[in-house]
């Protein structure tokens, strides 16, 4: 019998379906993960990357904004760096330590309302909007989301102050708490045709509105997302915010990516994704949306 969670769930399905002549010994738990081969040679991206520091992703305080399983964002982006064979580190920065300003994709997950207010405070008094200044990529998650912009309301609907990487505004919503599946088309330019259809779900009682300087990130088919315009999440440069839980990243491999490349400058080559699309067609066609 096996139980396993879904960012765990691939690499377990690798071993299963691995010969048992092939696995070997048992890997103690927490040990690295089984690779998975692209569809073509990973030699070229190993060579490119061969006079280089490893990819740091980091997880900014998953013990304080963990609640709906963003922190698999980290280990998605890290998995699919190291199946081509690019050298990866994934630190889950709790928050009590120093923050890390060196890395190069930063995740920032869903949480509650005080564990957020306690999250952003600490994330400005380190002077994380320095990251914004260099080639970092930064993806937030609902009140990660938030938190990358310039206010969002507290337990108590007092206004706090966000690190402004995006310029976004999120007030407390008065209509019903957005909860349930949230998918939409792609707009931003020169994303459109590469990720498409977005899928994940949401729950959170605010609306955020988007300033002159962002983009939306996607046009809502289902679900409220930002609970303005019909638009789902803001995206300035490399700074990309979204209501998309899932976690995101394994509901649309093509986004996880896209990040990479982004963080990398290299074109990745394409790898075996039939049980992550397997997943995005039944949620789409779940929501009755074409993929």
């Amino acid at each position: 019998d096996v139980i396993a969670n879904y960012t765990a769930f691939q690499d377990l399905r690798l071993a299963i379906e691995r010969p048992r002549a092939q696995r070997g010994p048992r890997r103690p738990a927490g040990t690295e993960p089984l690779e998975r081969s692209p569809s073509g040679s990973a030699g070229s991206a190993a060579r490119a990357r061969a006079t280089r520091d490893p990819l740091r992703i980091v997880v900014i305080y998953p013990d304080l904004l963990g609640t709906y399983g963003d922190t698999g964002n980290g280990l998605v982006l890290y998995n699919r760096a190291r199946w081509r064979g690019i050298d990866a580190e994934l630190v889950n920065l709790q928050s009590d330590a120093r923050l890390l300003l060196s890395g190069d994709i930063y995740v920032i997950g869903g949480g509650e309302d005080g564990p957020q207010v306690r999250a952003a405070a600490q994330l400005r008094e380190q002077n994380f909007h320095r990251v914004g200044d260099g080639s970092a990529v930064v993806f937030g998650v609902c009140a990660g989301y938030q938190i990358l912009g310039n206010q969002f309301p507290g337990a108590d609907s007092s206004i706090q102050r966000g690190v402004g990487l995006l310029d976004v505004t999120t007030e407390r919503s008065n209509s019903p708490r957005a909860v349930g599946e949230l998918a939409g088309v792609v707009t931003v330019p020169g994303w459109e045709e590469r990720l498409g259809t977005l899928t994940g779900f949401e729950n959170h009682a605010s609306h955020t509105t988007l300033g002159a300087g962002v983009d939306a990130l996607m046009e809502v088919r289902a679900g409220v997302g930002n609970g303005t315009s019909r638009s789902d999440g803001a995206v300035n440069g490399r700074i990309i915010g979204s209501y998309l839980h899932g976690p995101a990243l394994a509901r649309n491999p093509a986004l996880a990516d896209l990040l990479l490349e982004i963080a990398t400058g290299e074109r990745l080559e394409p790898i075996d994704d039939h049980e992550e699309m397997a997943l995005r067609e039944e949620r789409l066609a779940h929501l009755g949306i074409p993929r």
